[in-house]
C-alpha cells in the first residue's frame, strides 16, 4: 500500500543527498502528515504481536533535517523550532488545556484529554485516554484506548535504532503518577502500575503473587498490578538494594472497566 513512499525514505536514508529534490521531500512530509492522522503508525499490532515499521521511524529522523527553524507565535508565546504545533482539535474531538502542548506529526484519537502535558512527533494516542497534567508521550511512543497516564507520567521516546521498538501502552491501562516508562518496555492491556514505577529495558519487574517469583524484563502482562519494589544486590563495595518492580496482584476480568481498575486498586492497596 505505501511501497513507493516506503522506498523512497529507504533511499534517502542511504543518501542524504537525495533530501533537497522535492520527490524525497514529498515523500517525507506525506508519511508525518499520515502520522499525524493516524493513517500510518510507528508500531502497530498484528495479530498476536507488535510489528515496528522502522522506514517510518527513518522518516521522522528524516523530516528534521528538511526543515527550517522557525518562530511560532501562538498569543503571548513564542518558540523557536522546526516543527509545526499540531492543530485542528475540534474538528479531531480532542479536548486541550492550556498549556498542553502536541508536536504536528502525532496522533491523537477522538475523545484524548490533554490536561498541560506534551505529545512529541510520531507518538500515538488512541481514543478517549487522559494524558494528565505535567504527563510526556515521547517520540514514537504508542498509547492505548482509554488509558489514564496520571500527573508527572514520564513515556520515553524511542527514535534511534530505527529497529528498537518504542514504549508500548496497550488499552485500558492506568499509569499512575510520576511513573516512568522508557526504553521499548511493554504494557499490556488492563495492567496499572502504582505511583512512581520505573521501567526500563533492564529493570526486574518480578511477579511475587505466586509461591515462587517469575521475573520478566521489558513486558508487563496484561492485567497486572505493578509497584515499586527492591532487591539485594552484591557489588565489589558490598550488598545494596537495587530497584525492581513487583506484580502483585491481578485486575478482575471485567466489561465494566472502570470498576476493575477501582477494584484493583482498592484491593491491592497501590497509590497512584
Amino acid at each position: 500500500m505505501y511501497t513507493d513512499l516506503k522506498d523512497k525514505i529507504e533511499e534517502a536514508w542511504e543518501d542524504r543527498t537525495l533530501l533537497s529534490e522535492n520527490d524525497y521531500i514529498n515523500a517525507i512530509e506525506t508519511v508525518i502528515a499520515r502520522l499525524d492522522k493516524g493513517e500510518l503508525r510507528v508500531a502497530e499490532p498484528i495479530g498476536n504481536r507488535w510489528h515496528v515499521n522502522d522506514w517510518v521511524k527513518k522518516a521522522v529522523i528524516l523530516y528534521f533535517p528538511i526543515m527550517q527553524m522557525e518562530e511560532i507565535k501562538t498569543g503571548p508565546f513564542v518558540f523557536h523550532d522546526k516543527m509545526k504545533l499540531k492543530t485542528d482539535y475540534k474538528k479531531a474531538g480532542v479536548r486541550v488545556v492550556p498549556h498542553g502542548i502536541a508536536r504536528y506529526g502525532a496522533h491523537l484519537g477522538k475523545g484524548v484529554i490533554m490536561m498541560p502535558s506534551y505529545v512529541n512527533i510520531g507518538a500515538y494516542v488512541d481514543e478517549g485516554t487522559m494524558v494528565d497534567t505535567w504527563a510526556t508521550v515521547g517520540s514514537c511512543a504508542q498509547v492505548g484506548k482509554n488509558c489514564h497516564l496520571s500527573g508527572g507520567v514520564g513515556l520515553g521516546g524511542v527514535l534511534e535504532p530505527v529497529q528498537a521498538s518504542p514504549v508500548i501502552i496497550e488499552d485500558n491501562c492506568f499509569i499512575g503518577s510520576r511513573a516512568i516508562v522508557v526504553e521499548g518496555v511493554h504494557i499490556e492491556s488492563e495492567a496499572v502500575l502504582g505511583a512512581n514505577v520505573v521501567l526500563t529495558g533492564s529493570t526486574k519487574i518480578i511477579d511475587v503473587t505466586g509461591p515462587e517469583p517469575v521475573e520478566y524484563k521489558g513486558r508487563v502482562p496484561a492485567r497486572s498490578v505493578v509497584i515499586p519494589g527492591s532487591y539485594t544486590k552484591k557489588f565489589a563495595a558490598g550488598e545494596y538494594q537495587v530497584p525492581c518492580a513487583l506484580i502483585i496482584g491481578k485486575r478482575k476480568e471485567s466489561t465494566d472497566k472502570k470498576t476493575s481498575l477501582n477494584d484493583a486498586l482498592r484491593d491491592n492497596n497501590v497509590a497512584v
